[in-house]
Order: structure tokens, then sequence, then C-alpha cells
């Protein structure tokens, strides 16, 4: 393992963070303190170089702006290492994961996101465990994914969703098998791995903070909140239904609006608020009125990858129509096969 290189990109979030008299802040020297953790360890690791960001990205802060960031510097560095590493913090860790997913298509070699919940200098951290094996990970020629390593589980990274504050367990992949799980002995799921592709496709477009918006159906909500929503001029909306795609079909007018807005071209998707499982528009009758007014569901994809999904497929610059194609066209493995392959 030792002949590898791995790009460590450390672009903020908690394993980087100290106690201040303010509260948490950035290290002041995390490549000393990484530099003693893992010295001893050389025998049993790759080679690596720290890319430490200037101004670290507070994850909560994080914009698609900053996914592209991400995406570029591994992009301009992707010849010189066989792997790399994003430390990244835990809030949006499942966006950015899904961001570069569709930004780094054909990967053939490692893309490991990392992070944290306890901060790399504190005592009971799990700081140094998560990113000793996303190293170990990222020399690893199996790999050839964007992939989001926490807490002994790798996760295909736009499959993955933070799913606790709490536990150290903090990410899980609800509609889709593990990629590996990492105790005494590495075992990889091959199966449910993608893969290697015969060529990078890589799609760096312009990311701004597009206007895709989300609406989450509670019971009794006013579609005055769905009015407001269209006058700030969205470019795409994500319904967070109940179930397999249900909205409340009382309000007529619920649908009269959706079918105009989808008339002058915002794209609307449905998704479920259920953990697993994904939408089947039409499945009831209180889904089927959401389809004819335009609406399309988003099969099992989740939340994170359909929001950064969809900002890329706009920065490509694609017609509504064209964006609402290309939402359910498999681009990095973000769908089930068997539901991707009916699109």
């Amino acid at each position: 393992m030792s002949e590898k290189h791995v790009c460590l990109l450390y672009t903020g979030g908690t394993i980087g963070m100290e106690k201040t008299a303010q509260g948490y802040a950035p290290m002041r020297d995390f490549d000393n303190v990484l530099s003693r953790l893992l010295s001893p360890l050389s025998g049993t690791l790759p080679r690596y170089t720290l890319h430490q960001y200037r101004v670290p990205i507070d994850s909560s802060n994080a914009t698609p702006a900053d996914w592209q960031k991400i995406g570029r510097d591994i992009a301009d560095r992707y010849s010189r290492f066989d792997g790399f590493v994003v430390l990244h913090g835990t809030d949006t860790m499942a966006y950015t994961a899904s961001a570069l997913s569709f930004m780094l298509q054909g990967l053939r070699k490692p893309v490991i996101v990392t992070g944290s919940q306890i901060p790399l200098g504190e005592a009971r951290s799990d700081a140094a465990q998560n990113l000793i094996t996303a190293l170990q990970l990222a020399a690893c020629d199996k790999i050839n994914e964007v992939a989001l390593y926490f807490n002994q589980r790798l996760l295909r990274g736009n499959r993955s969703s933070k799913v606790s504050t709490q536990h150290f367990n903090a990410f899980d992949s609800s509609n889709y098998p593990w990629l590996a799980e990492i105790g005494i002995r590495v075992e990889m799921n091959r199966s449910a791995l993608l893969p290697r592709a015969t060529q990078e496709k890589f799609e760096l477009p312009e990311y701004g903070c597009g206007r895709v918006l989300a609406l989450k159906f509670v019971p009794g909500m006013s579609m005055q909140v769905l009015q407001a929503m269209l006058e700030l001029k969205p470019e795409a909306i994500i319904f967070e239904c109940y179930g397999a795609g249900n909205a409340p079909d009382h309000d007529p007018a619920l649908l009269q609006i959706l079918a105009s807005a989808n008339a002058s071209g915002v794209v609307l998707v449905a998704c479920s608020q259920a953990i697993q499982g994904g939408v089947t528009l039409g499945a009831y009758v209180t889904g089927s009125g959401l389809e004819q007014a335009g609406v399309i569901g988003s099969l099992d994809m989740t939340f994170e990858a359909i929001f950064a999904k969809l900002h890329h497929l706009f920065a490509m610059g694609l017609s509504p129509g064209s964006v609402r194609t290309g939402l359910l066209h498999n681009l990095s493995g973000e769908i089930s096969t068997s539901i991707g392959s009916a699109c």
C-alpha cells in the first residue's frame, strides 16, 4: 500500500476543530497533528499529500459553489494521485458526496468523503479511525466511485444520508447496500460497487446557488405557502410527500397551481418522507393527481441526491424538459438499476 499516493483534502468540519474560549474553531496546526498521528503508521498507509483549505468550509454554510470548488480541486489533481480523501463536516456531507458523484462521473479511482462527530484532538474521538480507514480505502483499486466512509460503513456517496447527531454511526444508506463493512477485516460488497468505467466523464459546470426549493407536506398546510414559493421564481421545487408520493387532494387549487407552475417551466419533483422505499406516483389516488399536474416521481433517490442532481443538471444548461428527463437517468448509481433501467 505504501506505493500509493493519496490526496487528502481538508475542506473543513469537526474533524479539524479544537476548543477555544469562544467555542470550536479550526485547528491552528492541523498538518502537524495529522503528521504525529499518521507517521507511526506509515508502513500500513498510503503516502498522502495534504491540501488544506485556507478558509475552511463550515458544512452548515456550504453552498453548491463549494461543491464545485471541491470537485474542481479533485479534477485538477486527478492525474497526480491514486485516490482522494475529502475531510468534510457532517451536516451536509451527504449533499457534497452526491454532488461530487455527478461532477466526477466515470471515476477510475476512489474518492472517499469522511469526517467525524468529535474533533481529532478530543478524548474518545472517532476521527482517527475514520481518517485512517478512509486513507486505506482511497488506495483500494476495487473502488471507482465517490463513497462516504463513517464508523465502519462504506456507503455510496449519492445513496447516503445523515441519520444521527448523537451516535458514531451517523450515516446510513436506506435504499442501497453498504459498499463495505470494516471491522477486523474489510468485507467488500463487490456486487454493490460501480464497475470500473472505460473512461472518465467529468462534468464541472459553473455552479451558482440555483433556485431549487423544497416543500414538506404537513397536515393542514395552507396552499399559500406554495404560492409564496412560486413567487420566488424557482427553477425546481422538491415536494416531500407522504408515503409513496401522496399529497392532500381535497383542495383542487393545489393541482391547478402545480399544473400552472409545470406549464411555466418549473420542474416539480416528488420524494418520500419515509426513510426507506421510493416514490410511485399513481399508486394511490392522492398521488395520481400530482402526476397529472406534471410532478415527476424521484424513484428511490435520496433527498440529498435529488437536490444536488437538480443543481447539476441546471448548471449544465439543460432546459426544464431535459432536466425532467435527466433527473430519472441514472448517472452514478443514485437510482436502483431495477428501477432506473425502466426510465
